[in-house]
């Protein structure tokens, strides 16, 4: 007779049978997982390393930051060695500062320049100074972080010589190329000592070139404005420009100090640190001599202001020249009589 099964028999079985399966799974699972582990460190390539992103100076103009160039620029040095023994190759000069394009104009990359400013020389007959000049200025300026171009106005002629009224045509004539908002009117022989003297504009007309080694480093009288000064178009616009009736050498900057004073303004100056120049030597220019004139009108300024300046100038362009560090405008500024 066939023995009947314990009861519960066929559950135990069941179950062993269900164990033995899940360790089967999980032994399964556990090697498939250790094998693609190893595969993936045979076979998978490391990632590329990463790139660091592009310089701002790389950037397409619609990438390129939009935010203010910071004041003072960090671009700055401080006091600078500056002396002429050796010659200047324009062409070189050039080469080193391959970011200034065509007619003098730079703006800086990485920032917009606070300020946009047009440098104005009155020129004749100084090619040696202009070489020192741009040689020592586009580096300066451009570490000044500065929307700039550099206008040489050039006197045609041999009547005698009249600087304010080619800085009265540099600021027209500026005005026509682009939309400025400072001037900074330089003679062609002045050299700043120091690149924290900034060819920018401030709230009062601003003289830069306070400190000349011509002067033994100091101001030769409280009302001097003469050298390199800057005003914004506001300010230029407001005391009618610059007198032209001052031909020869001399008076025209106590006019302009006088003009200011009348319209309300002061001066501001770096102080007598920052503010060093340095001047080339030269003798005085032919045609150039000293107005006898001069006194009279600096004592008739008041007067005269009104109907001496940009709404009585007249002039002709003869020629515009592009070259690779600045724009030279040859202009008829007509005579002393005329």
């Amino acid at each position: 007779m066939k023995e009947s099964s314990l009861p519960g028999t066929s559950l135990q079985r069941a179950c062993c049978f269900l164990v033995a399966f899940c360790a089967l799974h999980l032994s399964a699972t556990l090697l498939y997982y250790l094998a693609g582990n190893a595969l993936g460190r045979m076979g998978k390539p490391e990632p590329p390393p990463r790139r660091a992103p592009p310089s701002n100076l790389s950037l397409s103009p619609a990438a390129r930051p939009s935010g203010l160039c910071p004041e003072p620029s960090p671009l700055l040095v401080g006091a600078l060695h500056v002396e002429f023994s050796r010659p200047v190759n324009l062409e070189e000069v050039a080469r080193i500062n391959p970011e200034v394009k065509a007619g003098g104009r730079f703006a800086p990359k990485d920032c917009i320049a606070v300020q946009k400013v047009a440098i104005i020389i009155p020129f004749r007959n100084r090619e040696e100074h202009l070489k020192y000049w741009l040689y020592y200025l586009h580096p300066i300026l451009q570490r000044q972080q500065l929307d700039y171009g550099v206008y040489v106005i050039n006197q045609d002629g041999e009547e005698e010589f009249n600087r304010a009224k080619l800085l009265n045509i540099g600021f027209t004539e500026a005005l026509k190329e682009y939309d400025y908002d400072c001037f900074v009117f330089s003679d062609v022989d002045l050299i700043p000592m120091d690149d924290r003297n900034t060819y920018k504009c401030y709230s009062q007309p601003r003289h830069l070139s306070v400190s000349m080694d011509k002067f033994g480093f100091r101001l030769p009288y409280n009302q001097y404005f003469g050298g390199v000064s800057a005003l914004s178009k506001e300010q230029f616009r407001k005391i009618n420009g610059f007198p032209n009736n001052y031909w020869g050498w001399g008076g025209e900057d106590d006019d302009i100090y006088n003009r200011l004073v009348f319209k309300g303004m002061g001066i501001s100056r770096p102080d007598a640190v920052i503010g060093k120049c340095r001047m080339i030597r030269h003798s005085r220019d032919r045609k150039n001599e000293p107005n006898p004139e001069r006194f009279d009108r600096i004592a008739h300024t008041r007067e005269t202001m009104s109907s001496d300046g940009l709404n009585t100038l007249f002039y002709k362009v003869l020629r515009t020249d592009k070259y690779p560090l600045y724009t030279k405008i040859t202009v008829d500024i007509g005579s002393p009589k005329s």
